[in-house]
C-alpha cells in the first residue's frame, strides 16, 4: 500500500491532456474548508492551460475516497457566519466543476459519504469499485445534505437522492450507486479503475475541445440559478450545525 504523509493536500499534475487533482486528508480524506478551497482553485485552473482536455479528481490511498464534511471543524464553529462559510466550500467546488469547460472525471476507489457523494454527483462521469459504498449521513447528525443535494438529486433523480437523505445511517453498495446513476463504470480493483480511467482520460483527451465543452454545457442546463441556491443551502446548514444536537451527535460518532 503507498504511504503518504499526514499533512492534508491538493495536488495538480498534468500529462498529454489530462489534468489531474489528487487530495488527501489523513481522516478517510474528509474535507476540511481548506481542502475544499483549494480543490475548487484547482479545478478552475486546468481550464487555464489550452493544453488540458479533461480534468481527473481522485483522492490519495486505496481505501476511503471521501469521508465528508471534517468533523473536527464542524465542531469548531462557533457562529451561523463561520457555519455558512464552511458549507460554502462544498458549493465552490460544485460551482467549479460546473464553470470548467472541461469534462471531469471523478475516480471513487473506496466509500464516499456525505460531500465525497456530493463531489462524485457534480462530477461529469464517476468510475469507482465494487468497494465503493455510499450514504448521505448528514441527518444523522442533525444538518442534511443541503449543499450537495442539488448534485446529488440532478444525477440520481429525486427518489434516490431522498431515500439517501432520509435513510442516512444505511450504507448503499457500490451497485447501487451504479443502477441508480452515481457510477457510469464499476471495476473490482484499483488497478483496473486506474486502467479505466486512464482509457477515458486519454480518449477524451484526443477529442474535440469545442465538442466536449458545448456537450458539458448541454449537461448542466438548468443550472443557472444555483450560485444562489447553494449560498442558500450553505446558511441553512451553518445554522444548524449550531445545534446541540448535532454537537452531541458527531462527539458521539467520534467516540466510536
Amino acid at each position: 500500500m503507498t504511504e503518504f504523509a499526514p499533512t492534508p493536500f491538493v495536488r495538480t499534475e498534468t500529462h498529454d491532456g489530462v489534468f489531474t487533482i489528487t487530495f488527501f486528508h489523513p481522516q478517510s480524506n474528509a474535507l476540511p474548508r481548506k481542502i475544499l478551497g483549494e480543490l475548487a482553485q484547482a479545478i478552475l485552473k486546468a481550464s487555464e492551460n489550452p493544453e488540458n482536455r479533461v480534468v481527473v479528481i481522485k483522492s490519495a490511498g486505496e481505501r476511503a475516497f471521501c469521508a465528508g464534511a471534517s468533523f473536527d471543524e464542524l465542531v469548531a464553529i462557533e457562529t451561523a457566519e463561520q457555519g455558512e462559510h464552511f458549507f460554502s466550500g462544498f458549493s465552490d467546488v460544485i460551482l467549479a466543476i460546473r464553470s470548467c469547460p472541461l469534462l471531469v472525471i471523478c475516480r471513487v476507489q473506496g466509500k464516499a459519504v456525505g460531500g465525497g457523494v456530493g463531489l462524485a454527483a457534480a462530477a461529469d462521469y464517476s468510475m469507482a469499485t465494487q468497494h465503493a459504498a455510499l450514504k448521505l449521513s448528514e441527518l444523522a447528525i442533525g444538518i442534511g445534505p443541503f449543499v450537495v443535494g442539488p448534485a446529488v438529486e440532478r444525477k440520481l433523480g429525486t427518489a434516490a437522492f431522498s431515500s439517501l437523505a432520509i435513510d442516512a445511517a444505511s450504507w448503499r453498495t457500490a451497485e447501487w450507486g451504479l443502477q441508480n446513476g452515481l457510477y457510469a463504470q464499476l471495476f473490482n480493483t484499483p488497478e483496473e479503475l486506474d486502467a479505466g480511467v486512464d482509457e477515458l482520460a486519454s480518449r477524451l483527451a484526443s477529442s474535440s475541445p469545442a465538442a466536449m465543452a458545448s456537450l458539458k454545457k448541454v449537461f448542466w442546463q438548468g443550472t443557472d440559478h444555483w450560485e444562489q441556491l447553494l449560498a442558500d443551502r450553505a446558511g441553512v446548514s451553518g445554522a444548524l450545525v449550531l445545534s446541540e444536537f448535532t454537537r452531541e451527535a458527531i462527539a458521539a460518532f467520534k467516540k466510536r
